[in-house]
């Protein structure tokens, strides 16, 4: 009869509490293990840079020491 006092209702946030946590990992494994297709920042700030040059916003000499830079950081 001791087993279903006041301390019966401890038992099920506990419980529930050790589910959840649980679940917390397993989804936080699924995420890190998870193959997401990784594009290289160079290519994404050379796509940029192609971009504000086709649009006129950066001349010839602007463009081409940027995209050396990129070169030379990647």
């Amino acid at each position: 009869m001791m087993g279903y006092g006041p301390m019966m209702g401890a038992m099920w946030v506990w419980t529930l509490l050790a589910l959840a946590v649980l679940a917390g990992l397993g989804y936080l494994a699924y995420r890190l293990t998870r193959e997401q297709p990784r594009t290289p920042v160079d290519s994404t700030a050379r796509t940029i840079l192609d971009e504000r040059y086709a649009r006129g916003e950066i001349d010839d000499e602007e463009y081409h020491r940027r995209r050396d830079v990129l070169r030379t950081a990647g």
